[in-house]
């Protein structure tokens, strides 16, 4: 990744396609909302204006990021306060944290397993580039 691609802005091609790179994702268009899902269950979204990222997180860590950064996190709707849930303003995340905000995600609703042989699996990619 160039430096003129580390500073531009997340959009939703690059959120499809870290997704989809990530073993047993579906993409599915509900009320205009682009969700990324493992089986029933939705680890990230982007808006319909595409603006927003949505993206699981620990409800318990949820409270804290959003009042140290205010500017950057919110919650878009009220009614994802009871889910583990957070979203973010695209235009302020890096492409980096996005990626690793999206990985985490989807952690969260895999089978341990499953994402631990996806994440040796870039390890080993990694090192040998």
């Amino acid at each position: 990744m160039t430096a003129a691609d580390a500073s531009r802005p997340v959009t939703l091609h690059d959120v499809r396609a870290w997704a989809l790179s990530l073993p047993r994702t579906e993409e599915h268009l509900i009320r205009d909302y682009v969700k990324f899902r493992v089986g029933r269950i939705v680890y990230a979204a982007v808006s319909p204006d595409e603006t927003i990222l949505g993206f699981g997180f620990p409800r318990q860590e949820r409270a804290a990021l959003i009042a140290a950064e205010p500017d950057r996190f919110l919650l878009e709707r009220r009614s994802d306060q009871r889910y583990n849930w957070i979203d973010a303003r695209m235009a302020t995340l890096s492409r980096a944290e996005a990626r690793e905000f999206i990985i985490d995600a989807w952690q969260m609703v895999v089978p341990k397993r499953v994402a631990a042989e996806f994440l040796a699996g870039q390890t080993l990619g990694t090192q040998s580039t």
